[in-house]
């Protein structure tokens, strides 16, 4: 976890007795003495989190805070604001400006060594995705974000309160400052939700730590963090007013917040919409890391699988045990023809329509990729000769047999396939894939240059 964290108050004393502190857990400190300096030191040193004290002489903490969020070199840097005043215009402001969380002087070390732990592993978390994201932008795999630039999904908030009173006063408090729904839900429905992998799971979980028995609530908060549907829902655990020392617990437990009861309508209802923007800015991430992963392996004209997936896939079928897999090269005759006298928009069309026919003549354990241009690989579970034979002729079949229609006022296209087969008995002395689909591509060859449209085997000495 990194830990370099800037402390901004202006009195020496106070940013000393922080320094000692943190330092004695082992992060790393910065020290500024006023807004301008934190400003600077922040965009200098990009620390992984700032404690800053609201009330200095040259501007205040809250106008520090907004001006950190305003600019993107430190917008993504959690701010905890720290003030000797309970004033609670304040603290509402200072939360409005995008701070993360308020503490009071004298600032407890339990909370703030929980809170500190917290932010930063919530940090790490969205520095990690971040990583992911910009190497897939790197490598040319990213996919637009268009999908994401529209108004924003209401959010979904479930509040699970010991008592049905207190459910109904929470969500008479907060109904009416957010967007979305907000519904009252036993403990049990959130644990049901917990374990399942499929629908649109809640957003965000207000969750009092004691429901039916002391403590429960945070037992529901291990459940929902350790379980698939709501693994990445964002978390505020209400306490008693007071109550630190569970507070630190459930922020180490994986609580994106902790407020005391009684507590402010707007003050819930801004921390809430606080964990809904992180939310979405999460599941953007994971999103755009997951469209890149697939865009490195899938073919995004035909859906099918690429050479990248391909040659660790078959060196995995060639791993199990018992016969090694049939090995097919499938190439479109004459393509070029195709695409010089059609165009190009229907030759990918043809090609799209080819991956169909294919998908359909193979079962759901063999291979299939794309691996050129007009050029597909595929992979025969194990098989015996006869069949993989027959498989072969039946996949060249399906593709010379019926015209592909290229366009809605034009004639249908006729093309065949050639297909180059090699299978168990002949390549078991094989070890890597490139020999396998090099024993196949000599087949293809063979099938080229004896008038196309037609399946060779590597051992057909007749060819």
């Amino acid at each position: 976890m990194a830990g370099r964290i800037l402390i901004v108050d202006d009195v020496a004393t106070n940013r000393i007795v922080m320094k000692v502190k943190l330092a004695a857990a082992c992060y790393s400190v910065e020290q500024a003495e006023n807004g301008l300096e934190a400003l600077r030191v922040a965009r200098e040193t990009k620390p992984d989190l700032i404690l800053l004290d609201i009330m200095m002489p040259d501007m205040s903490g809250v106008d520090v805070c907004r001006a950190l969020k305003a600019d993107p070199a430190t917008s993504g840097i959690p701010v905890v604001l720290i003030t000797a005043l309970s004033d609670h215009d304040a603290k509402m402001e200072g939360l409005e400006a995008g701070a993360d969380d308020f503490l009071t002087k004298p600032v407890e070390e339990v909370t703030l060594l929980a809170r500190v732990r917290s932010l930063l592993r919530a940090s790490d978390a969205v520095r990690e995705m971040q990583g992911g994201n910009d190497t897939v932008a790197a490598f040319g795999f990213a996919e637009s974000a268009a999908g994401f630039s529209a108004k924003a999904a209401p959010g979904k908030v479930a509040l699970v309160a010991p008592g049905p009173r207190g459910a109904v006063l929470w969500k008479a408090a907060i109904e009416d400052r957010l967007g979305g729904t907000v519904s009252i839900i036993p403990r049990e429905a959130a644990l049901t939700e917990a374990s399942s992998e499929t629908g649109r799971s809640t957003d965000v979980f207000v969750v009092s730590v004691d429901l039916g028995q002391r403590n429960e609530g945070l037992r529901l908060l291990s459940d929902l963090r350790s379980r698939a549907g709501t693994r990445h829902a964002a978390t505020i655990m209400i306490l008693p007013e007071g109550d630190t020392e569970r507070a630190a617990i459930a922020l180490d437990l994986g609580a994106n917040d902790v407020l005391h009861d009684p507590f402010d309508a707007k003050e819930l209802a801004i921390r809430i919409s606080a964990q809904l923007d992180r939310k979405r800015q999460s599941d953007r991430m994971r999103a755009g890391v997951r469209a890149g992963l697939e865009a490195a392996i899938y073919d995004p004209l035909t859906g099918l699988h690429n050479r990248r997936f391909a040659l660790p896939q078959l060196e995995l079928m060639m791993s199990r045990p018992g016969p090694g897999p049939a090995v097919m090269m499938l190439d479109l005759d004459h393509f070029k023809q195709v695409n010089d006298t059609y165009g190009h928009a229907a030759g990918d069309a043809i090609l799209k329509q080819v991956a169909s026919r294919l998908r359909a003549q193979l079962r759901n354990d063999d291979l299939l990729a794309r691996i050129g241009g007009e050029e597909f690989l595929i992979g025969l579970s194990p098989i015996n000769h006869s069949n993989a034979v027959e498989c072969a002729e039946r996949l060249c079949r399906s593709i010379g047999e019926a015209a592909f229609d290229i366009d809605a006022n034009g004639p249908p296209v006729h093309v065949t396939a050639s297909v180059g087969l090699t299978y168990p008995a002949e390549h078991s002395g094989f070890s890597t894939p490139e020999m396998l689909i090099h024993d196949a591509d000599t087949a293809l060859y063979r099938a080229k240059s004896q008038g196309r449209n037609q399946v060779r085997v590597i051992s057909d000495t007749a060819a």
